[in-house]
């Protein structure tokens, strides 16, 4: 009975004061109907996209010969994450400031203090980019005027796109600055070991070490073999009486001949081995050189070839329309919000007055002193 006895104690404190209570929720309800309609219309307009994979880029994709390579034509966290990065970028929304006007817009001078700042914290309370749960990037604008909310949800749309974009190109830029600096340092290289081995074949007279070295050899055992052949001839015809003395000193002139020949080849020969080690080390080092040389050069082209290709850094899903329907203030649910508050505090208030409007407030003081 004692819960029952205070319920109705407060339903009949409530009663009485009923007519206050009607009053301030009309007041309450009648004030905030007349500030909704003084509140501007925003209307919101909504792009909806996808991240593009940057494998797309890369030249493996374009030129690969060996085991095809799988294309990923959609991004990542990673590069989500990277977009959502780029669309609350101060270069994005300054660039957005500057192309709409939205100083002169929303009425903030650009000469008064902390301009950029305000200017900032009011476009990014009408201004929101999310990932929605299918991983697509949604970018809203809210804006008094519908079609200038469309037109620049669209533009943030298309400079994080730039953005994102030039980002990739500067480490495509990277990377192929890096292979034309390898380039110029192997062409020194390459000039530097071409300079040594021409001075080492010339020194050595060594010009092509395989054929040089089997034509010395063929030439050396054939003046060995007739210089052999003559020498015993020589050994026999010298004593002979008979044979004349003109056919002996033409094969001895011959045989000398053929010494001083084997003499020459066998220098040859030497010269040739002592500098064939170097310059087949040598020519085995600017063949290899020249076939990386080769090697960065085309993936040079690659590169350059990727840098020129227009590959997308997002892929729209769609674009902004201009909206139709305001997205707030909505009225009635601010009208109702505000009745139903002051009915709420006002009940509080009444209970409130009600339970302690019999204490004698100034014998509560004097207590207390």
């Amino acid at each position: 009975m004692e819960n029952k006895d205070n319920l109705l104690g407060v339903l009949s404190t409530l009663y009485q004061w009923r007519t206050q209570l009607f009053l301030l929720c009309a007041a309450a309800g009648i004030g905030a109907a007349v500030i909704s309609l003084l509140l501007p219309n925003y209307y919101q307009a909504a792009t909806t996209f996808l991240a593009a994979s940057p494998d797309q880029t890369r030249p493996e994709m374009f030129f690969s010969r060996t085991v095809p390579i799988r294309t990923e034509y959609y991004g990542n966290t990673a590069d989500i994450d990277r977009l959502l990065t780029i669309a609350e970028s101060n270069d994005l929304i300054f660039f957005i400031v500057d192309s709409f006007d939205l100083y002169t817009h929303y009425d903030i001078h650009p000469e008064q203090e902390k301009a950029s700042y305000l200017m900032r914290q009011t476009f990014m309370s009408l201004y929101s980019v999310k990932k929605n749960k299918r991983d697509a990037i949604e970018l809203t604008v809210e804006d008094t005027n519908p079609e200038l909310a469309a037109r620049i949800a669209n533009a943030a749309r298309e400079k994080i796109e730039q953005i994102a974009r030039n980002l990739l190109r500067e480490s495509q830029v990277k990377t192929i600055q890096t292979f034309q600096d390898n380039i110029v340092s192997k062409e020194r290289l390459l000039m530097a070991v071409g300079d040594t081995l021409a001075q080492l074949r010339t020194q050595f007279g060594v010009y092509n070490v395989v054929a040089q070295t089997q034509s010395l050899t063929e030439q050396l055992s054939e003046a060995i073999a007739l210089f052999t052949r003559d020498s015993v001839r020589l050994q026999i015809l010298r004593p002979n009486a008979q044979v004349p003395r003109d056919t002996v000193i033409m094969l001895d002139a011959k045989v000398a001949g053929m010494r001083q020949e084997v003499k020459v080849l066998e220098a040859k020969i030497n010269r040739l081995n002592s500098g064939v080690s170097g310059i087949y080390n040598l020519e085995k080092q600017y063949a290899e050189a020249n076939l990386v040389l080769s090697e960065d050069r085309e993936r040079l082209k690659q590169w350059q070839a990727a840098y020129q290709s227009e590959a997308p850094a997002v892929l729209l899903v769609e674009a902004a329309q201009t909206p139709e329907v305001k997205s707030r203030p909505r009225r009635s649910v601010l009208v109702l919000a505000v009745t139903f508050a002051a009915f709420l505090f006002g009940v509080i208030g009444v209970l409130l007055f009600d339970a302690y409007r019999n204490i004698n407030w100034r014998e509560v003081t004097r207590k207390d002193h």
